[in-house]
């Protein structure tokens, strides 16, 4: 059993954790301020410094996010503490925001074993970076096909967020919320993370488990099992599409009714339906990626780039060539 405490002895308190913010241009400013504020309360709540924060930026001027709010930043990327936890916030245009600098600035901190963590789009900066090769990670839904092109060697999944290991991600939005909370739970103990809750008004707090996406039938408005089933079965496969008499076989349904249903619910054809989520996946990829028209085409299962241009004008009443050429001008801005 350990002696009595020397009277007069002072211990000094636990050094408080900090967090680096690196603020890419275009980021966030929801996902960001929601990191931010959690560990802000979890100070006031505790009435102690448990947390500290600084913000980093390329160059150690001010950025904009993408609501166009400027935010200073306290320094450029400068040389870190290992007991730091890096933030790295994302957001539109995350492709052209990851320089070669951030790039190499990454590595050589990754290197040191520092903790990095990824909100809403910054998973794709991580994964260029080659810090989650072989890892579970997460991304905001809208990027989530371009990643899954790209980057091969990454487990994507849907989730909320991912941890794993050292490296944490977000989809985005108030992910970022349930992520610090954790992360809170497990510094200070689940009645704080709970007290921070509260004083946010946040009374579902998603872990994991959770994915970042409404369901079908909600997102529908529709709850239909055999609809949302089929629609399920559409989403599942865009690259090589399904027929729609297989479809209605595999729902235990004929053609015709699963016609008349989607024409009751959905107002339009289980064709026209699935036709509309390929182009907006094709428009996913040609907007976040660099793959060729062509492969577009084919990762969405069009047998042919004329057919695909077709179909593409048809919907969006631009070429998939003049949308690629007028993202690079709006990018270049």
């Amino acid at each position: 059993m350990a002696g009595p405490i020397a009277a007069g002895v002072v211990f000094d308190p636990p050094t408080p954790k900090r967090f680096v913010f690196v603020l890419f241009e275009g980021f966030s400013l929801l996902s960001f301020a929601s990191a931010l504020d959690c560990i802000r309360i979890a100070n006031r709540v505790s009435q102690k410094d448990l947390y500290q924060w600084i913000f980093l930026t390329e160059e150690g001027a001010g950025i904009r996010c993408s609501a166009g709010t400027e935010i200073l930043a306290d320094d450029e990327l400068i040389e870190l503490s290992r007991d730091d936890v890096v933030i790295l916030c994302g957001g539109v245009n995350i492709q052209n925001a990851t320089t070669k600098k951030i790039l190499s600035w990454l590595r050589r901190e990754a290197r040191r074993g520092i903790t990095i963590a990824g909100l809403c789009t910054a998973a794709y900066a991580m994964a260029q970076a080659g810090l989650l090769n072989r890892r579970r990670a997460t991304i905001h839904w809208e990027n989530q096909d371009s990643f899954t092109e790209e980057f091969e060697d990454v487990t994507l999944t849907k989730s909320v967020f991912v941890v794993d290991d050292n490296r944490y991600t977000t989809a985005g939005g108030t992910a970022s919320i349930d992520l610090m909370l954790k992360l809170i739970a497990e510094d200070h103990g689940e009645d704080l993370a709970a007290s921070v809750a509260d004083q946010l008004i946040y009374s579902s707090i998603r872990t994991d488990q959770d994915t970042q996406r409404l369901s079908v039938p909600t997102r529908i408005g529709v709850r239909h099992p055999k609809l949302s089933r089929v629609i399920q079965m559409m989403e599942a496969n865009i690259e090589e599409p399904i027929s729609p008499s297989i479809l209605a076989r595999d729902v235990g349904m004929s053609t015709r009714q699963l016609e008349r249903l989607f024409r009751r619910y959905l107002n339009r054809s289980p064709k026209r339906y699935y036709m509309d989520l390929r182009l907006q996946k094709a428009r996913n990829l040609l907007m976040q990626t660099d793959m060729s028209v062509i492969n577009v085409a084919l990762a969405c299962g069009f047998a042919s780039p004329s057919h695909f241009s077709k179909c593409y004008r048809a919907h969006y009443e631009i070429t998939p060539y003049r949308e690629r050429g007028a993202q690079a001008g709006r990018l270049s801005i």
